[in-house]
C-alpha cells in the first residue's frame, strides 16, 4: 500500500447544489507530508480561491510519527461551483496525500 498514490477525487460535478443551501460553509480535509508548510500552503490555497481577504476556520493535526498532517478548514463558500474550484485547486497541491 503507497500513501503516494492514494488521491480522492471530490467533489463529483453533481456536488452539492440538490443537498446544500448556499452560502454555507463547507468542511474538507487535506491530508499531506508535514513538510514545506504543507498546512498553511492549503489554507492559503482556500483563501485565494474563494477570494477573501481572511482565513477560513481550520485545525491542523499531525499524525504521531510526525510524517503527516491533515488539514480541516471549513470555508464559506457561495456556490457549488465554488467547492469545485476549491477541490480542484488543492488537488494540484504538492505534498497532497488525500483530499475529503
Amino acid at each position: 500500500f503507497s500513501w503516494h498514490s492514494l488521491r480522492i477525487s471530490h467533489p463529483p460535478q453533481t456536488l452539492p447544489g440538490g443537498t446544500h443551501s448556499f452560502a454555507v460553509r463547507f468542511r474538507l480535509k487535506a491530508i499531506g507530508w508535514s513538510n514545506d508548510d504543507f498546512a498553511l500552503r492549503v489554507v492559503a490555497i482556500v483563501r485565494m480561491t474563494i477570494e477573501q481577504d481572511f482565513d477560513a476556520p481550520y485545525d491542523v493535526r499531525e499524525t504521531s510519527a510526525g510524517r503527516y498532517v491533515a488539514v480541516t478548514i471549513e470555508p464559506w463558500v457561495d456556490s457549488s461551483q465554488q467547492v469545485i474550484e476549491v477541490y480542484a485547486a488543492i488537488r494540484g497541491l504538492e505534498g497532497l496525500v488525500m483530499l475529503l
